[in-house]
């Protein structure tokens, strides 16, 4: 089995268009500063021709010049020669040679380099000369001052591209929130107004198979309906034939046995046929009536008096324990299918003379059925499967159904944003079904 790898069309982008960025930064970077350092140097260097050219006009002898001084505030050293060769000034510190060259040079004196520039005039020579140590901090703090712009300005362009790709996505995310937020049964199309030229292709193909696939499902749930209605009429007629066969008497007792089974197995498949109509009708919600506030315990104490006859067969007890009212919106006869479907699995499989307790409650805004009985229960591992179709938990049982009951009670709950939770009574040792739903928002406002 291979492995695929999954990778975000926006995570590419942004890694790429900023690698892109950040690496065309750094070689300007490494440009600016070189050229920076280099403007730098011409700068010291014009500094040094101007100091000199200043101090050409002659100096006192044995007096220092006050820009000679001026000077040493910014690290040069300065020494003035006269005509004939005497030194008339030395600036305070300085250990550059007697002799110089006219221009610029670069000296080695005392294990230190200096970058000098000497002019001679008619009167007198100067000589102006700089610590290139000290030139070289200077120079690298004004490149890296130059730099600091242009890194704000990386950033800034970095924090766009960001938010211009992450807006130009955000019709994709939109679009996919709305696929992992619809129901399954929910076919509309996807809306492709402000999606890509690249995407809309893609939106439009996934519209046309979703009209496919909507199409299908109304094919299968029409001919589900159609065969189910078809098959009632025959059994129907089955059925009466069967008791007409039993009403004329004179059956030995095989013969009695074998009706008996066939008129248990006929009223099985008249069940199924029933089941599968109502599954049909729930599924097809688009022309279910509309949700009304209703008295969720009503409908309860209804039920459970349609179903009074069937649970004294079986000499069970069956009755509301704690109960309260808790009104819900719903559809009156979806929510009559659930609880009917609920209490008949109950009776069905709990044993003559066991107790089946319903009660009604509402807990933290929500309304709560919760349906107990002293039966064997479901095992743990087939609880997940319980709402699948045609799915029998109980087969090794005398008492067994068609499988659809649970899915057309979990049909309904998913149409009502009810949840169902399954496990052991702790009280009566069988099943526990709970049921939660919202309360009616009007009704919680009033209250």
């Amino acid at each position: 089995m291979t492995t695929q790898t999954s990778h975000s069309l926006r995570a590419r982008l942004l890694w790429f268009v900023l690698l892109a960025i950040f690496l065309v930064a750094v070689l300007q970077a490494i440009t600016v500063y070189r050229g920076a350092l280099q403007q730098a140097d011409a700068m010291f260097d014009d500094h040094l021709q101007q100091v000199a050219r200043a101090m050409r006009s002659g100096v006192p002898l044995g007096l220092p010049l006050e820009s000679a001084e001026a000077a040493t505030d910014f690290d040069l050293y300065v020494q003035i020669w006269g005509q004939d060769g005497t030194q008339i000034f030395r600036s305070t510190d300085s250990a550059l040679p007697p002799r110089a060259v006219l221009g610029f040079s670069d000296v080695q004196a005392n294990g230190n380099r200096y970058r000098v520039y000497t002019l001679q005039t008619p009167l007198q020579t100067v000589q102006i000369a700089q610590d290139l140590s000290a030139r070289s901090t200077r120079a690298r703090s004004l490149a890296a001052k130059a730099l600091l712009p242009f890194a704000l300005l990386t950033l800034l362009l970095m924090l766009a591209v960001w938010w211009v790709i992450n807006r130009s996505l955000a019709p994709i995310a939109r679009a996919r929130s709305q696929l992992a937020n619809r129901a399954a049964d929910d076919f509309s199309p996807l809306a492709n107004d402000d999606l890509p030229d690249e995407v809309r292709p893609l939106v439009d193909e996934l519209n046309l198979l979703f009209d496919r696939v909507r199409r299908a499902f109304d094919t299968q749930k029409n001919f589900v309906a159609d065969a189910a209605h078809e098959l009632r009429s025959p059994l129907t007629a089955l059925k009466l034939q069967a008791q007409t066969i039993a009403r004329k008497g004179e059956l030995s007792a095989t013969h009695e046995a074998d009706l008996a089974r066939l008129n248990q197995g006929i009223d099985r498949a008249i069940r199924l046929v029933e089941q599968l109509l109502v599954l049909a009708r729930e599924e097809g919600a688009s022309h279910a009536p509309p949700f009304e506030t209703l008295d969720l315990l009503e409908l309860v104490r209804q039920t459970v008096a349609d179903l009074l006859p069937q649970a004294r067969l079986k000499q069970l007890d069956l009755g509301l324990d704690n109960h309260q009212s808790a009104w819900v919106l719903g559809q009156p006869e979806a929510l009559r299918v659930v609880l009917r479907n609920l209490l008949e699995n109950a009776i069905k499989y709990t044993p003559a003379l066991g107790q089946i307790d319903i009660s009604v409650e509402v807990v933290e805004g929500q309304a709560v059925l919760t349906v107990e009985d002293s039966g064997p229960g479901i095992a743990e591992e087939a609880q997940l499967r319980v709402f699948d179709r045609f799915f029998r938990a109980n087969d090794a049982l005398t008492e067994t159904g068609s499988g659809l009951g649970l899915a057309i009670v979990k049909t309904i709950a998913d149409r009502h944003g009810a949840g169902f939770s399954l496990d052991r009574s702790e009280r009566l040792g069988g099943l526990r079904v709970q049921m939660r739903m919202a309360t009616a928002p009007a009704l919680d406002s009033a209250a």
